[in-house]
């Protein structure tokens, strides 16, 4: 009973700041107690590491022709370069140069005039990672312009991102602004072309005399079909430049083949136009100051942009000498508008599209927050209303308060005096407890609420073994304030093991489970922590009082 004054002033001053930061602090709820939306993004890096490896062999094969060395053939399939060279004495200089450029990124095997390029194992790992972290930041970017309160924005594992949005109105919008990659690039337009067989003839292709090649939209894209004497066979063709080459025509190395959606008033596209632009753009999205939604000259909803300082001189310096000419506006490899250029163009500008007000408004957002450097896809959705949510609230409570209940009746019933101590004890425990997981921001689920109950019982279960000891030393004789110090000393070795044994399975159970999982292993780690003090320190000290103030109170 040594230091009693001070203990019970050490316990005051625990309980008030616990009551202060549990009524001042609210606790953060999860989506399936608040509603919203969680969602698994899968990164595709591997059409990324594609896209850069295209890149590469573009600029490989320019540097190679700037050395006067001729390339017979470079193709590229997968992440692999394959290059050909006229002799092996050029091949061995070509490798020279490429290591040069592209040591880092590459390692080379020459056998004879063959050149093979394959992705080094420790630069792919590293830009896998690059590429997760810049997409973690751009989406956390687009989400705080969404105004999501208190979203959870986390990897998971090399290439997957985990969001959730409690509370938000309309998951769909917020999906098509997380997952559009937002690609801003703004390039040269060499032709135009109403048609795909006005676009296979002027690039050197022959349609068969009588036929026709016809374009339908679809939701998943334009499908093309051969209408020949009635007949209607569809094309099966990746991209524009298969459908080309299917034909005979080619598209020049440096140029490329984009198409443009013609919208009705629905929003539906009912038509396209196809486009010849320069390959390398002019300028991209990374140059962008600021987005912002607005209205076209004929009053449609647009997109006005803001370039810094320097893409705003290069964007001037290419209208002054280009006036006359067509500029795409292209956006994720599709053509929002081609406008002429009629005169010198500075820092602001705009983009217009058959866009609605609030597609004006979301193509803001994403320009603003950047571009996604990979593609991402939904592996994985899970969308809880409000009204449920709700729910779950109401019966988590329910069943917390009748679990208390139903608890402390008992301990009161069988232990008498000491179970009043124990009932206190847990009271504050769940009052510590909750306290806690507001201090620390922890997030309240459904699995959660579980945890929280589970802990209850554990905090009880710990008084229980100390009172059957206690049973044991009086029915031995002892007096009543041996008997106290003994049952607490004799439980204490039980009541480590059996939570130190429970913190090991929920260190377990947040190391790998989900997110519902870990809240459950959260909340019961803490539950623990918190029932061992209760349970061994404050039921002691306040038995401690009865039997040294009231000992005839005393009960068990």
């Amino acid at each position: 009973m040594k230091n009693l004054k001070w203990k019970v002033l050490f316990i005051l001053a625990v309980l008030v700041g616990s009551l202060y930061v549990a009524l001042t602090k609210p606790i953060n709820l999860g989506l399936d107690l608040k509603g919203g939306t969680h969602l698994v993004l899968q990164i595709e890096t591997q059409k990324a590491l594609e896209n850069e490896v295209s890149a590469a062999l573009r600029d490989i094969k320019r540097s190679l022709e700037e050395e006067n060395l001729p390339v017979v053939s470079a193709v590229r399939k997968g992440t692999t370069i394959e290059i050909e060279m006229l002799t092996a004495d050029a091949a061995q200089k070509a490798q020279e140069l490429i290591k040069e450029d592209y040591g880092r990124m590459f390692a080379i095997k020459r056998n004879g005039n063959r050149l093979t390029l394959s992705l080094k194992p420790s630069y792919v790992s590293k830009e896998i990672d690059r590429l997760a972290e810049q997409a973690l930041e751009t989406i956390r970017n687009r989400i705080d312009q969404l105004g999501v309160a208190e979203p959870v924005i986390v990897r998971n594992g090399k290439d997957r991102i985990i969001v959730e949005l409690p509370g938000v109105k309309n998951p769909e919008r917020a999906k098509k602004i997380i997952g559009k990659v937002a690609n801003l690039e703004f390039k040269e337009v060499v032709a135009e072309f109403r048609s795909p067989n006005q676009m296979i003839v002027n690039l050197g292709g022959k349609v068969p005399p009588g036929a026709s090649v016809e374009v339908e939209p679809s939701p998943t894209g334009p499908k093309f079909f051969l209408v020949e004497e009635g007949r209607k066979e569809p094309i099966k063709v990746k991209n524009l430049e298969e459908l080309v080459k299917k034909f005979g025509g080619n598209v020049p190395e440096d140029e490329q083949l984009l198409l443009q959606e013609i919208k009705n008033k629905e929003g539906r596209v009912v038509a396209y136009n196809f486009f010849l632009v320069k390959r390398e753009p002019i300028l991209t999205g990374a140059y962008l100051k600021d987005a912002y939604p607005s209205q076209d000259e004929n009053g449609l909803p647009a997109v006005s942009f803001v370039l810094n300082s320097q893409g705003a001189k290069i964007f001037r310096n290419y209208t002054k000498h280009h006036i006359g000419t067509r500029l795409a506006i292209v956006l994720d490899n599709k053509v929002q508008s081609a406008p002429v250029i009629r005169s010198e163009i500075g820092a602001r500008g705009q983009i217009s599209g058959q866009f609605t007000y609030q597609e004006a408004r979301d193509l803001a957002i994403v320009l603003r927050a950047g571009a996604l450097p990979a593609p991402v896809k939904i592996v994985e959705e899970t969308t809880v209303g409000p009204s449920l949510g709700k729910e779950s609230v109401e019966k988590g409570i329910k069943a917390g308060v009748a679990g208390i209940i139903v608890v402390m009746l008992f301990m009161l019933v069988y232990y008498k005096t000491a179970g009043i101590a124990a009932d206190a004890a847990l009271l504050m425990n769940v009052i510590i407890l909750w306290a806690l997981m507001a201090l620390i921001g922890a997030t309240l689920t459904l699995p959660g609420i579980a945890g929280f109950i589970l802990t209850i019982g554990m905090s009880v279960d710990a008084n229980v073994i100390i009172f059957e000891r206690i049973k044991e030393e009086l029915r031995k004789g002892r007096n009543l304030y041996s008997a106290v110090e003994a049952g607490f000393a004799r439980a204490w070795g039980t009541i480590l093991d059996s939570n130190v044994t429970t913190l090991i399975a929920a260190a377990v159970l947040f190391q790998f489970g989900t997110g519902p999982i870990k809240g459950f292993a959260v909340t019961l780690s803490l539950g623990i922590m918190t029932s061992m003090f209760t349970a061994v320190f404050v039921t002691k000290v306040l038995l401690d009082l009865i039997v040294k103030y009231k000992p005839k109170l005393f009960k068990i």
